[in-house]
């Protein structure tokens, strides 16, 4: 008799603890499938440690191979299940498909950020869902504080040093108190020229800080805060966000460069395709973790509304309490209905309390009922969390005794970049890369923010980012040349364009700005090519000769068909060039040439066709060839940040 077939979907905290659960019991009477992004179990109460670098990136991941035996890891996402007829279709992390056929199928995807419908938030915000969004978050706090040292406006210091994190519940309580022990030891290191002290604020419509929690946990974390000198703000939210800052629902304009969305999660949208009973976007399943119906669909975790047996008519939370004992229940129900274990059971937990970690000796935890504050619940913390991890306890504890005697480093490592962590993303636990799988670039174009064909082929686009001074757009406001961003990634349908399209050499065919890359346009500082500089002299180099935009006075390429074009012109703007002699429209009497200070780009220019510099990859289908301006320039031309 074959063996039977088990797909378990996702790996966090629900599917890790399934999968483990069944290794074990089953003992290779089953053969058992793991289907996730990634290849580690992200341990999640440990990711603001992360971001204020207190632990290294991999101390909070454990690797899926080397502790699940018996287990076959399959790297990528669902795509779609046939219920029916017992198969799944997956896209792999290299645009390449496949299909897994179960006899018993285990969902537990998880969550990704909850987005509410405020303005501007899906474009300026980023979430605190995965590795790569704490990655970004710990380089971008790091470069605001060390450009608010550099900066002679104090103004302009303020909003870098100001930092805003929306939502106080478990995540944004501690991303608050973890990032203002971040920043005020940089501070103190680096002191600003004003004299000035980082500032962060927690907002929340909620009436006070960890609202779903123990009420002596609330005031111990409030009071913790308040003493760091966090500006807490209850009964707050953000009513707009803009690239200078945010609007809140009283009214006050904050200016700051920062603005972390925590305010919850919903569940993975895989769920939603499936047509079965759903509440509030979780899948009705039964006590045992079974959906009705469907004998061999089981699903915990983040996607399950788990009936709670000790409160009739309502569900278990979404916390990963809750879900890591769902994957032991799941993974025994799973064995029991395939004749490879004891009787089914159904899901029951008593809360034993939670622990809440405020940085340094600082806590706030309630173990069996029993509420601590300061050193005791500090230690029963990151006690907790040694316990709780399934993996990397030894390196986790070396780290927390280096920070304890060691000054922490803050360096930017700059491998993550603002348009890889869109908010609104079916992946937080995924950066986006240029070239990625095209069912996740049209994915994360339709999703707003972040588009990935949006932002990667057309101008301005760099995704959840601002107009100033974000990887791809255009100069920050103020600066000759410089526009609002119109067409903002995810503001309208993002259109595939291929690369022979990309690639005509046509008259009107504008070659893309946004190559992906890291570096900015070469050329001398004063008389340079990064965009936004005054009196800068056109990049030569550049693919197709286009010149440096938005310079005025500058001199433009000479690679252009039609010959040099004549420099003395008002606004140093070249004559069209167009076939057929075409008078410059900057002539007296005629229409001011567009790329004045203030103006837009010409545009049908003939041009060769744009090929990518020797360093960096040609062009594929799925990204546009020319140079993408840095995000993290620490130059003066960088009025604002991403």
């Amino acid at each position: 008799m074959s063996r039977p077939r088990i797909v378990i979907v996702g790996a966090g905290f629900a599917g890790y603890r399934t999968a483990r659960t069944l290794s074990r019991m089953t003992r290779g009477r089953a053969h058992i499938t793991l289907l996730n992004p990634t290849d580690y179990f992200l341990y999640l109460p440990l990711l603001p440690q992360v971001a204020a670098g207190v632990l290294e990136p991999r101390r909070v991941t454990v690797s899926l191979s080397d502790t699940l035996p018996n287990v076959r890891l399959v790297l990528g996402e669902a795509d779609r299940i046939d219920l029916d007829g017992q198969t799944l279709h997956y896209t792999g992390p290299e645009g390449d498909g496949g299909t897994l056929a179960y006899d018993r199928l285990v969902l537990a995807a998880g969550s990704v950020n909850k987005l509410l419908p405020i303005p501007g938030v899906a474009e300026y915000a980023h979430g605190f869902r995965g590795l790569p969004e704490a990655l970004y978050l710990r380089d971008h706090v790091t470069r605001q504080v060390e450009l608010a040292a550099a900066a002679d406006d104090p103004k302009s210091c303020a909003a870098r040093c100001t930092f805003v994190v929306v939502g106080a519940g478990y995540t944004g309580t501690e991303v608050a108190a973890h990032g203002q022990m971040f920043t005020d030891a940089q501070v103190r290191k680096h002191p600003l020229r004003q004299g000035m002290r980082p500032r962060w604020m927690l907002l929340d419509v909620a009436p006070r800080v960890l609202p779903e929690m123990d009420e002596k946990l609330s005031t111990t974390a409030d009071r913790v805060l308040r003493q760091r000198g966090v500006d807490v703000r209850m009964g707050t939210s953000v009513k707009e966000a803009t690239p200078d800052g945010v609007v809140l629902t009283d009214g006050e304009f904050v200016e700051t460069r920062t603005l972390v969305w925590c305010v919850g999660v919903r569940p993975d949208p895989l769920v939603e395709s499936l047509g079965l009973p759903m509440e509030k976007g979780r899948l009705l399943v039964d006590p045992h973790l079974q959906v009705p119906g469907r004998p061999e669909l089981f699903a915990c975790g983040d996607v399950a509304a788990v009936p709670d047996l000790d409160k009739p008519g309502s569900y278990t939370p979404m916390t990963a309490q809750h879900a890591w004992r769902h994957g032991r229940v799941a993974a025994e129900n799973v064995a029991a209905s395939l004749g490879l274990g004891g009787a089914r059971k159904p899901y029951r937990h008593r809360d034993l309390g939670f622990v809440v970690d405020l940085g340094g000796a600082k806590a706030a935890a309630n173990p069996l009922g029993v509420p601590l504050s300061g050193v005791p619940a500090g230690a029963v913390t990151r006690g907790y969390h040694l316990a709780a991890m399934p993996g990397n306890r030894v390196r986790v504890a070396a780290d927390w005794l280096l920070d304890a005697v060691l000054p922490r480093q803050a360096v930017q490592l700059g491998l993550v970049r603002s348009w890889s962590v869109p908010l609104d993303t079916s992946s937080p636990e995924l950066a986006r890369v240029p070239g990625g799988p095209e069912r996740r670039q049209e994915e994360s174009a339709r999703s707003g923010p972040g588009a990935a064909i949006a932002a990667d082929t057309h101008d301005g686009g760099t995704g959840a980012g601002s107009s100033q001074g974000r990887a791809g757009e255009e100069p920050a406001k103020g600066q000759p040349g410089s526009r609002a961003t119109q067409d903002r990634p995810g503001s309208g349908t993002a259109q595939r364009r291929s690369e022979e399209e990309l690639a005509k050499g046509r008259p009107g065919a504008e070659p893309a700005r946004n190559w992906p890359t890291d570096e900015p346009a070469k050329g001398p500082v004063g008389g340079g090519s990064a965009k936004g500089h005054l009196g800068g002299e056109s990049a030569k180099s550049r693919p197709g000769g286009e010149p440096a935009r938005n310079q005025p006075g500058g001199e433009p390429a000479k690679s252009r068909p039609g010959g040099e074009p004549a420099r003395n012109q008002p606004g140093g703007e070249s004559a069209k060039n167009q076939p057929g002699g075409e008078p410059a429209k900057s002539q007296p009497g005629g229409e001011p040439a567009r790329n004045q200070p203030g103006g837009e780009p010409a545009r049908k220019q003939p041009g060769p066709t744009p090929q990518p510099p020797a360093d960096q990859p040609p062009p594929g289908p799925d990204t546009a060839p020319g140079p993408v301006k840095r995000s993290d320039a620490p130059d003066d031309s960088a009025k604002g940040d991403s």
